[in-house]
């Protein structure tokens, strides 16, 4: 195995890492200063554009462009011209919240989630959006809604609240894009210095996790149970997804500088996109947004 600086651009708060097997080329986001970036699978031909607001996730669309989930709501984001159309805002009435972390299901649906900037409150919520653009509530109650993420067969969803101390799993119905039957899934996710971050299901069916402050990778069997611990050069990860030619690359993101002052500083490498080698391990292709 092999860790290696793939591009150091500083990202404030790096999340969300896309890699678009139909453009083989990785997208990932910096929350904070409201950015999205693209490069290749060796970190060449790097590409960024400003958004108008802080930036949670993002999914590319079928007909191109993609999807943003900003501080200001829903919008398209047209990469030739940069400019976003607001599409919905679901949390227009809380003005503490923002949207989060979102993936896109088999089915070309966008699962975003919402969190409380405070950190501190779980007036947070699950959204599904359809291709249609309809915004569904699938559930409530969440402080930093994160790591959406999906089976191999796309009967299982998986998601976390940051600091709950939980990954969660819902039985997931594709055809309606529904969730039913909340349960634990993993509990060992929140210790005094790390909490459940950004997350991806490999090929296997395992599911990796972003250990954020505490600089671990986390490979979860499909029972829950751990597999494989992988310590990274930061302390400050955030989300992984596998891509490369092959699909065997894992990249992370990290951030330069934590979004409250109680959180841990880090070392010089803080808010690099790194790539992982070397794993024995393929990830899944990523859907893209049908809308």
């Amino acid at each position: 195995m092999q860790i290696d600086v793939l591009v150091d651009v500083k990202t404030t708060l790096g999340e969300g890492p896309l890699w678009d097997v139909q453009e083989q080329r990785l997208y990932w986001i910096d929350v904070i200063d409201g950015r999205v970036f693209r490069c290749t699978a060796d970190g060449r031909e790097v590409r960024s554009w400003d958004m108008p607001d802080s930036i949670g996730s993002l999914a590319l669309r079928h007909d191109g462009g993609a999807i943003v989930a900003l501080g200001s709501g829903l919008h398209f984001l047209d990469f030739d011209t940069g400019e976003t159309e607001l599409v919905a805002h679901p949390e227009k009435d809380k003005p503490h919240n923002r949207l989060n972390d979102g993936k896109v299901d088999a089915r070309g649906r966008f699962i975003v989630g919402s969190m409380d900037t405070r950190e501190g409150f779980s007036d947070g919520r699950l959204f599904r959006v359809d291709p249609d653009l309809k915004v569904h509530v699938l559930d409530v109650g969440f402080a930093i809604s994160n790591g959406p993420c999906w089976s191999p067969d796309g009967s299982r969803f998986y998601f976390s609240d940051t600091f709950s101390g939980e990954i969660w799993q819902y039985d997931y119905d594709l055809d309606t894009g529904n969730i039913a039957n909340r349960r634990t899934f993993t509990n060992d996710g929140f210790t005094a210095t790390t909490a459940t971050d950004g997350s991806t299901v490999d090929a296997e069916g395992f599911l990796w996790n972003a250990h954020v402050y505490e600089g671990k990778l986390c490979r979860y069997a499909p029972d829950g149970s751990l597999d494989r611990v992988i310590e990274m050069p930061v302390k400050k990860v955030t989300s992984l997804n596998f891509g490369g030619p092959n699909m065997d690359t894992l990249f992370v993101t990290s951030m330069t500088k934590p979004p409250l002052p109680r959180y841990p500083g880090d070392n010089a490498m803080r808010g690099s996109v790194f790539a992982i080698y070397g794993l024995g391990v393929k990830g899944l292709p990523e859907p893209r947004f049908a809308g």
